[in-house]
């Protein structure tokens, strides 16, 4: 017995592991099959080729072929392959990486194929509100498809974005893109000419369990009913030698769907920039002449103002200056 022991106990081990794997194999399918018909039930579509799932003995790995979601309102991801893996020992915690790259579909401006270095993400935490979510995406380039609206970048050194939950109702959010390149024609061209361009947005909101609904403009609005509010600890973009930065303001949605409240700014470069948005219908002429007069007027050492931009009633100002409608959230 005490040669033999050893090895019935470990075939014993070996087969009750392989059962175990198998009720996984088996529970993850029919997980997944649930939540793809809950999501389609809410008006979702979900969709995939061909499914694989492997990892014997110790991790789950699940491989789709040509997976897509579309969310009602018409944004849309597609993969030609997702591959997401978990161990057996830690399911709480997924990583994700689409090798061939993936497309995002705009409602109104068309799907844009992103394909870089490296694009991988993890999500964990799922009984957390929100779950714990990140991406990062190396060396990307951004392709409009056959008829798309062009794309604000042609490509990025580096696109990350962060999403985690925090006490008492919160959520922050980090995104960031270091060294984008911008397209030849338009806005930023004209701000950055052959310069790279970066941009960040470090914040917070309130009341994020209530950020829920069938599509965005539903979520947005259960938000906003319940109070919800955005705290911006950290924003900037740097086209070339024009930089706007900003370490605080606190910003909502109006009941019109546009963005509300105000952010504390730094403007470098300011006229310029104000010229070449003038320049390319952005704002009106006449706005950006009176915005750049109010812009020079606070300039301090280094070709530095600071102002005050605020999002009310419709329309974004600087300073006292209205420039243009407030951005539209939904």
């Amino acid at each position: 017995m005490g040669l033999y022991l050893p090895f019935i106990v470990a075939l014993l081990a070996a087969v009750v592991w392989s059962g175990f794997w198998l009720y996984l194999h088996r529970e993850t399918r029919l997980r997944m099959d649930a939540g793809a018909e809950s999501l389609r039930s809410a008006g979702y579509q979900v969709a995939w080729k061909e499914r694989r799932i492997t990892g014997y003995p110790f991790r789950l790995n699940v491989t789709l072929l040509e997976a897509s979601i579309r969310e009602p309102s018409g944004w849309a991801l597609a993969a030609p392959r997702l591959e997401t893996q978990a161990y057996v020992h830690g399911l709480g915690t997924w990583v994700l990486a689409t090798p061939e790259g993936f497309t995002f579909i705009r409602p109104i401006g068309g799907p844009v194929a992103v394909k870089g270095e490296l694009l991988h993400a993890s999500l964990s935490h799922l009984d957390n509100t929100p779950p714990n979510f990140s991406f990062e995406g190396r060396k990307l380039t951004f392709a409009p498809g056959a008829g798309a609206q062009p794309f604000a970048l042609t490509a990025a050194d580096k696109v990350e974005t962060h999403l985690r939950a925090g006490p008492d109702d919160q959520a922050a959010v980090l995104f960031r893109v270091d060294n984008g390149a911008a397209r030849l024609s338009g806005l930023f061209a004209r701000m950055a000419g052959d310069k790279p361009i970066s941009m960040v947005w470090d914040s917070s909101l309130t009341k994020i369990s209530a950020f829920k609904g069938s599509d965005w403009p539903s979520a947005v609005k259960s938000w906003t009913a319940a109070g919800g509010a955005m705290t911006v600890r950290q924003a900037g973009l740097t086209a070339g030698p024009a930089v706007v930065g900003s370490q605080s303001g606190t910003l909502g949605v109006s009941y019109e769907g546009r963005l509300s409240g105000s952010l504390q700014v730094n403007l470098r470069e300011a006229p310029q920039a104000l010229s070449a948005m003038a320049q390319t219908g952005v704002i009106r002429p006449e706005a950006a002449l009176a915005a750049a007069a109010v812009a020079a007027a606070r300039q301090g050492a280094g070709d530095v103002a600071q102002a005050t931009i605020t999002f009310q009633a419709g329309q974004t100002t600087l300073g006292p200056v209205a420039i243009g409608p407030a951005p539209r959230v939904y």
